[in-house]
């Protein structure tokens, strides 16, 4: 059932990296769980960061049937309650300054608008990001990403200035921006980052306000990319409140649509609102009734459960028990991130295996078998990135079945090892 799945995905499907053909083939998704059309269930450590409330919250499917009863669609020359709400429910968590919102249907479309914004506001085309980073996949998203895309594609937009990444070093990397600025201040209008990168990284304390500081020194406007970070699903709702700065906006997507259906939004200072005459965000679903709802109930149910909250302690725990997993087995070397925007880093030459998609890919495969869904993070890493509402009896069976893959790698070892050994003996 699953190779016949598959095989009419690759042939009605363009093939891409990372989507199509797909290696699996999902029946259902309730809370944490996946279940494929084998019957195999996986608790989600994925979810492509947009499954924060977990899959089919009863809350939210009965908010949604609510709103297609009463008003499915809104033509654009329309207002309506919930994209209101949704509007003023955002603004009501933003800590800085006056704010206004715009919505679009993804994160890429969002990161444009904010490209935009910060092109009016300033009166400068350029941009400085990191290289190596993702900020979606249209022609002015996907180029923040790398400096030279693939040839094949084209030319991106201009004025695009990249440096190494905090998570190459922090200090290198705030001497490159210097750098850049230096050379080309006059040009950049925005500074555009993941505060925690999606492959949680984070940056130490001080960074964040040297670079607030260095757009400030320059007029640079700085937009944090929190598409995949945001939400609570660091432990804040936003996760620049880690970093003791406050940017000029900030570009939400992905969990917004509490996991069924896709919005992102723009929350951006409202001095930027200087463009009344520009199409910044036209779009056909723009304060579209059905996606503002469940955005709105999805951030009301973060409130009343205090799901925020819920990710910083599970997150802790998570560290304490994979510290205590370490000393018990060392291919595990540790986690990085924040609340529930996990990465474990694991020790592949302790298992006579080199760092890298080999080893990751066996690794993530490992997983799958111990019923874990989950992607890599790095070349010795996985994320483990569960829903919030994920429970206490949940995550202490995720993190059995992580130690039993760790130890299955450790076995493998011992077993290399003394076939080896006996290898050597019968040689002499």
């Amino acid at each position: 059932m699953t190779k016949d799945l598959i095989s009419r995905d690759a042939a009605a499907f363009f093939h891409q990296e990372g989507s199509s053909p797909c290696p699996f083939a999902l029946h259902k998704a309730q809370g944490v769980w996946l279940e494929d059309v084998e019957g195999r269930r996986f608790i989600d450590l994925h979810g492509n960061t947009a499954h924060h409330l977990g899959y089919g919250h009863p809350r939210l499917i009965a908010a949604l049937k609510q709103q297609l009863d009463e008003l499915p669609f809104s033509p654009r020359r329309f207002t309506n309650e919930p994209a209101v709400m949704l509007a003023e429910k955002l603004l009501g968590h933003w800590p800085g300054a006056p704010a206004k919102v715009l919505f679009a249907t993804g994160g890429s479309d969002a990161i444009e608008i904010a490209l935009k914004l910060a092109r009016v506001a300033t009166g400068r085309p350029g941009t400085l990001s990191f290289e190596g980073s993702y900020h979606g996949h249209g022609f002015g998203a996907f180029g923040l990403s790398r400096s030279a895309p693939d040839a094949r594609l084209g030319p991106f937009l201009s004025g695009r200035h990249h440096v190494p990444g905090y998570w190459q070093g922090a200090e290198q990397a705030l001497a490159a921006m210097k750098a850049v600025f230096d050379r080309s201040a006059k040009d950049i209008g925005a500074v555009i980052a993941e505060p925690i990168r999606s492959n949680c990284h984070v940056p130490p304390d001080w960074f964040w306000p040297e670079v607030r500081l260095l757009c400030d020194a320059h007029g640079t406007l700085l937009i944090f990319d929190e598409i995949p970070s945001g939400l609570g699903k660091t432990g804040r709702f936003f996760a620049f409140e880690h970093m003791g700065v406050v940017p000029d906006a900030v570009v939400l997507g992905k969990a917004l649509g509490g996991g069924v259906v896709p919005i992102a939004a723009v929350i951006a200072d409202a001095r930027l609102d200087v463009a009344p005459e520009l199409d910044l965000g036209h779009y056909t679903h723009e304060k579209n009734p059905l996606t503002a709802r469940a955005a709105l109930t999805m951030i009301e149910i973060i409130e009343d459960d205090r799901l925020d909250q819920r990710a910083a302690e599970l997150g802790r725990r998570v560290m304490f028990a994979l510290a205590e997993m370490a000393a018990r087995t060392p291919f595990i070397a540790g986690a990085r991130g924040k609340g529930l925007l996990l990465a474990l880093d694991f020790a592949p030459q302790l298992c006579g295996r080199e760092p890298g998609p080999d080893f990751t890919g066996d690794l993530v495969e490992a997983f799958w078998r111990e019923g874990l869904s989950t992607t890599d993070k790095g070349p010795a890493s996985v994320g483990f990135s569960p829903p919030l509402i994920i429970s206490d009896d949940e995550i202490t069976e995720a993190l059995t079945r992580v130690e039993r893959v760790a130890r299955s790698f450790a076995g493998a070892v011992s077993r290399d090892g003394r076939r080896a050994a006996r290898g050597k003996l019968q040689q002499v």
